[in-house]
C-alpha cells in the first residue's frame, strides 16, 4: 500500500499528541496541585528529583510528550515537503538504477493532505522532462516513477522506437508547434548496461529543456500490438487529454509505461524527483549466508540530483 506509511505516520502523530494534551490537561495539575501543597506543608522547594518521585507522569504520558515533537517534524517534512523513495526496478536506467534511494519534492506541483490526498492548492505545473513520482492509476495503491514526456494536449508517436512530439497549440500563439522529431545521439559508454544478457544502446535526447540518456535494446522488436489504444488516433499515437500526463521509462524497452496502460491524472502526482540521498549494490550470490537484502557496496558516485 503506497499511502500505507503516511496514514500510518499520521495517526500515530496524532494519537501521541492526543495522549499528550490529555496529560497535560487533566492529569498535570492535578501533579503540580500535590507537589505545592507538600513544598507548603515542608515550607522549602522540592527539587526535579523529589517532584518526579512525589507525582510522577505516566510513562505512557512521558513517552508521548517525548516523541510527538519529532513525530510532528516528520510527519510535516514528509507529508509537504520531501519524502523518501527506493527505486525497485530497472526502468529507468541509466538515469535511476534500482536500489538508488531519491528525495522526491512534493511540493513541487501541489499541496496535499496526507491522509486523503485531497489539493489544498496547487504550486507548480508538472514540465516536459521532469522525472516524477505518481500513483500508477491501474493500481493507485502502487508507486511509480517515469519521466513526463507529454503534457495536456500533446501530441506524441512512438514508432519504431523513434519518438515524436507536438506540443499542445498555446491559444496566444499566431503558430502552432509542428510535429518533430526528438533527436538522439549514440553516447560512448564507460559502464554497459544490460537487459539479461543482451547490452543495450545509449543515446543522449532532450525531452523540453532536460537532456538525459536513454537505452534502447537492439534485438526487442517494437511492441505496438500492446500499446494502449486511445479512441481516434494510430496504435502507436496518442493525445494527452486535459488534466492528464504521458509518462515513459529511460529504459525504453524494459518500461512499463504510458504505452501501454494509458495516461496519468494529475491527482495521482506525488511531487518530483531531485535528488539520490543513498545508493546501494545488490548482487548478492544466492550462497551468501546474508540475507538478499543486505546491500553489496555503496555507490557513492551515484549520490548527487537528478536531471
Amino acid at each position: 500500500m503506497a499511502n500505507f506509511y503516511s496514514i500510518l505516520l499520521t495517526l500515530v502523530t496524532i494519537a501521541a499528541g492526543l495522549v499528550w494534551l490529555y496529560d497535560a490537561k487533566f492529569k498535570k495539575p492535578t501533579r503540580l496541585t500535590r507537589i505545592a501543597e507538600e513544598e507548603q506543608r515542608l515550607q522549602q522547594q522540592l527539587d526535579d528529583e523529589a517532584r518526579e518521585r512525589l507525582a510522577p507522569q505516566g510513562r505512557v504520558a512521558e513517552f508521548a510528550q517525548s516523541v510527538f515533537p519529532i513525530l510532528f517534524v516528520i510527519l510535516i517534512v514528509r507529508s509537504f515537503f520531501y519524502e523518501p523513495f527506493r527505486i525497485p526496478s530497472a526502468s529507468m536506467m541509466p538515469t535511476m538504477l534500482a536500489g538508488d534511494f531519491i528525495l522526491v519534492q512534493k511540493y513541487s506541483y501541489s499541496i496535499r493532505d496526507p491522509l486523503f490526498r485531497t489539493e489544498l492548492f496547487a504550486t507548480g505545473t508538472p514540465e516536459r522532462g521532469e522525472i516524477a513520482v505518481f500513483k500508477y492509476p491501474v493500481n493507485p495503491q502502487v508507486d511509480f516513477i517515469k519521466r513526463i514526456i507529454g503534457t495536456p494536449g500533446d501530441r506524441i508517436i512512438y514508432r519504431n522506437k523513434t519518438l515524436y512530439l507536438e506540443p499542445a497549440c498555446v491559444k496566444q500563439s499566431a503558430e502552432c508547434p509542428q510535429l518533430q522529431v526528438i533527436e538522439r545521439d549514440v553516447r560512448p559508454q564507460d559502464e554497459v548496461y544490460f537487459s539479461r544478457s543482451t547490452p543495450l544502446v545509449r543515446y543522449r535526447e532532450q525531452i523540453g529543456t532536460v537532456e538525459h540518456d536513454i537505452l534502447i535494446d537492439p534485438t526487442i522488436a517494437p511492441r505496438t500490438a500492446y500499446f494502449y489504444q486511445q479512441a481516434g488516433t494510430a496504435p502507436d499515437e496518442w493525445i494527452v487529454p486535459e488534466g492528464h500526463y504521458f509518462f515513459m521509462g529511460d529504459n525504453r524497452d524494459n518500461s512499463e509505461d504510458s504505452r501501454y496502460w494509458g495516461f496519468v491524472p494529475q491527482d495521482n502526482l506525488v511531487g518530483r524527483a531531485t535528488f539520490i540521498w543513498m545508493s546501494f549494490e545488490m548482487n548478492r550470490d544466492a550462497s551468501s549466508w546474508l540475507p538478499q537484502w543486505v546491500p553489496t557496496a555503496v555507490r557513492w558516485n551515484r549520490l548527487g540530483s537528478v536531471e
